[in-house]
């Protein structure tokens, strides 16, 4: 099993009220994901509620194998899901490990 863990931050220039509306589009349309991708295994995405942190959006994702992510990475409902915070995001981190 792979652990897929993304973090966002969106850009200190746009007004927390515009960043509540996009982080809570783009975490709709990423939960709504298992049901259009099979090789999801669980997804989920975490708003920081701790405006201490530099991380805006945590995403949580298990999928079966390494393939499977990419698979995931490139599917068209992805695709679309991510451009949700095109206009806002300012960095992305991410970690992909065997569990």
């Amino acid at each position: 099993m792979v652990k897929h863990i993304v973090l966002f931050k969106l850009k200190d220039n746009v007004s927390e009220a515009e960043k509540l509306v996009v982080m809570k589009k783009f975490k709709a349309a990423i939960e709504a994901l298992p049901a259009k991708i099979s090789v999801i295994r669980k997804i989920e995405v975490g708003l920081n509620i701790n405006p201490d942190e530099t991380w805006n959006i945590a995403l949580n994702s298990e999928f079966d194998t390494l393939e499977d992510v990419k698979f995931y990475a490139t599917h068209p409902d992805h695709v679309a899901a991510g451009k949700i915070l095109a206009e806002t995001k300012e960095s992305r981190a991410c970690v992909d490990y065997e569990f």
